[in-house]
């Protein structure tokens, strides 16, 4: 395995790590629509990484760079090997997950309960900085429970700064660990913007993205006024077509116009591939539910796929059949 990651690279927008979502498959679709912003792979745990299957869990197509790697653990030592192992794999950042609130993750004691030991998660960013050339960066919330006072913050970033941080991302929440579903930590808790803006006053220096119920690029150019990055989460996967400006609008990049067919056509190359490989299609074609919302024949495109995908043998045919569906009425 070659190292072909690409160390120049920008964090002006980026689609967040998410569970069952962001998988290769769905980073390929998307970099048919984008081809600047960082993509992330769902978070991978260090045991799963050290004891697990390797391939099923990293491998990816070349086409997905920039491509970060998100790890959740709490033992410097096996986040270490993992950086390693994510580096050799060609990634172009590590970056560990101090935010997710599940019951299973906190029981493995990693993700958002690790905000209450900030030494020990600067312990895991040293050790990972000193395995890796990559950045290594850290996806946080603004506090936890009861602790969160802006001064836990503070000290909480200070030590991942002293620690080598490269940049941190922010979900501008807390979570609750107590009494709260994971889901309902992604809305029930407020949003204070606020909160991160004032992390960005008092560590200039610092690479800081937010993320956290940002759903339009408008909205997203509006923070990078203030901010060095913005992360989209579940908008970017239920619309992705709201990203098929961000080359030209967040990255200033001149890119020719693309259309959601010109997407489609691009991904059947790849999915026949993918089939060949044994690849069910339903697990490619459930990320391109949202490909044509809001335009005609979306309704029918999402139970063409509902409907179909998931039957033995399903073949590029289910796809391919996007053209007539439009031109019939709904």
């Amino acid at each position: 395995m070659m190292d072909h990651s690409m160390h120049n690279f920008s964090r002006r927008l980026s689609v967040a790590p998410m569970l069952d979502w962001t998988d290769r498959h769905y980073r390929y679709f998307v970099r048919l629509i984008t081809r600047h912003t960082l993509l992330y792979t769902e978070m991978v745990t260090t045991a799963a990484l050290l004891h697990g299957d390797r391939n099923r869990l990293l491998r990816f197509d070349p086409a997905e760079h920039p491509l970060a790697l998100q790890l959740a653990g709490s033992s410097p030592a096996a986040l270490a090997q993992c950086a390693r192992i994510g580096a050799i794999w060609g990634y172009d950042e590590i970056n560990l997950n101090v935010g997710c609130p599940s019951d299973r993750v906190q029981s493995g004691r990693f993700g958002a309960c690790l905000m209450a030991e900030p030494q020990l998660v600067a312990e895991c960013v040293a050790a990972m900085k000193n395995a890796v050339t990559l950045p290594v960066t850290v996806k946080t919330r603004i506090g936890i429970d009861d602790r969160d006072s802006y001064g836990e913050l503070l000290d909480f970033v200070g030590a991942q700064v002293d620690a080598g941080c490269d940049a941190l991302i922010v979900h501008a929440r807390k979570a609750w660990l107590k009494g709260l579903s994971p889901k309902e930590n992604r809305d029930v808790p407020p949003l204070r913007y606020d909160v991160v803006r004032q992390l960005k006053t008092d560590f200039p220096a610092l690479s800081i993205t937010i993320n956290g119920g940002i759903t339009t690029l408008a909205a997203a150019a509006d923070f990078l006024t203030t901010l060095d990055g913005v992360m989209i989460g579940r908008e970017a996967y239920h619309h992705p077509w709201l990203l098929a400006d961000a080359d030209r609008l967040i990255f200033g990049a001149i890119s020719p116009p693309i259309t959601r067919e010109n997407v489609l056509e691009q991904f059947l190359p790849y999915a026949a591939k993918q089939l060949a490989q044994g690849v069910p299609l339903s697990a490619m074609s459930r990320h391109l539910l949202g490909l044509f919302q809001g335009q005609p024949g979306a309704r029918a495109w999402r139970r063409q796929i509902s409907d179909n995908a998931h039957r033995p043998n399903a073949g590029l045919a289910v796809l391919a059949l996007h053209r007539q569906l439009t031109d019939s009425k709904e």
